[in-house]
């Protein structure tokens, strides 16, 4: 029987050679990006860290009020109070300050991607495969390069998250904008709209349920990465689970699994809210200011009406 063997194609060793050779000839640039990223995280906690605790809670119950409602404000309070409580609230400031960094970076690069993807069918078909590498690709494999690229810290667990958490973003901005009804954008071409218009008054307005559904998954994605993280020296809630891991201490990875789930659903509520168009009390207010400033302006108009009015009747 004929025994047909290939010659092994070295894939692994061709990427773990591409990897070394940008460590090799641009470790200048990731050092650059290191120390930036680190100055702004490290800055994030002492500044948040420098802020009593129960100071804390309610600044930030105040600010998910004025963009969701009374009763999710209250429920965050009473979670971030019970986080608190049980004494994990620096590490969950730490891990907070990842996942934000971390969503805004990949919530910059996404959303910019997807909206040229539907300019350009090549890219989209470029992009396509490249998006479904990064989504199906284990999320701990990100991790060697990360080290390799950062060392070990936060910086590292900050490009993994990005890494995993830009593909939603990218795909549900394209899926929203190639949804636009078609006869939307020729009207609006008909009137003289430019496509940077179209793009800004059009397009977005009406694809922002499906950009706003992104944000919400790259959020879920960044929470996801937190424990992955930890596993580099990103430290936060992800460090407590791993030590309860490790000591098979079920209080501890109980209470540091609750914090992270609390987190989470904060985090949640409040993208899920944002583009919604739901009422919300900040848009109370916005829409009460704008009245002021109409009733003011039409106030001012009447009055100069009125000045106008009486000088042409002095000079008569």
């Amino acid at each position: 029987m004929l025994n047909f063997s290939l010659p092994k194609l070295e894939i692994g060793a061709a990427i773990e050679w591409l990897v070394r050779w940008i460590i090799e000839h641009l470790s200048i640039i990731f050092d650059i990006i290191k120390n930036v990223l680190d100055t702004i995280t490290g800055g994030f906690n002492d500044g948040l860290s420098a802020v009593p605790p129960i100071i804390l809670i309610l600044i930030f119950a105040l600010l998910i009020w004025l963009v969701t409602s009374k009763t999710t404000a209250l429920l965050s309070m009473v979670g971030l109070a019970l986080v608190w409580n049980i004494g994990l609230w620096p590490q969950m400031l730490s891990s907070l300050v990842l996942v934000v960094i971390s969503v805004i970076i990949a919530l910059l690069i996404g959303i910019p991607v997807g909206i040229l993807m539907t300019r350009s069918s090549k890219l989209e078909a470029a992009m396509r495969p490249v998006l479904d590498f990064m989504q199906t690709m284990p999320a701990f494999v990100y991790l060697i390069p990360a080290v390799m690229l950062f060392g070990i810290g936060v910086v590292p667990g900050i490009f993994a998250t990005i890494i995993f958490a830009i593909p939603p973003p990218v795909r549900l901005t394209y899926l929203g904008i190639t949804q636009v009804p078609e006869d939307m954008k020729e009207m609006a071409v008909a009137f003289g709209a430019s496509d940077r218009q179209v793009l800004r008054k059009v397009e977005l307005p009406l694809s922002m349920p499906s950009i706003m559904a992104g944000v919400n998954q790259c959020i879920m994605l960044g929470i996801s990465m937190v424990v992955i993280a930890s596993m580099i020296g990103a430290g936060g809630l992800g460090a407590e689970v791993m030590r309860s891991v490790n000591r098979l201490d079920l209080a501890l990875g109980f209470e540091s699994g609750l914090a992270i789930v609390i987190l989470a659903m904060v985090l949640d509520r409040v993208s899920r809210n944002i583009g919604s168009g739901k009422v919300t009390p900040s848009g109370r207010i916005i829409n009460r200011v704008k009245q002021w400033r109409k009733a003011r302006l039409e106030a001012q108009e009447a009055e100069a009406a009125t000045v106008s009015e009486e000088v042409k009747e002095t000079e008569v």
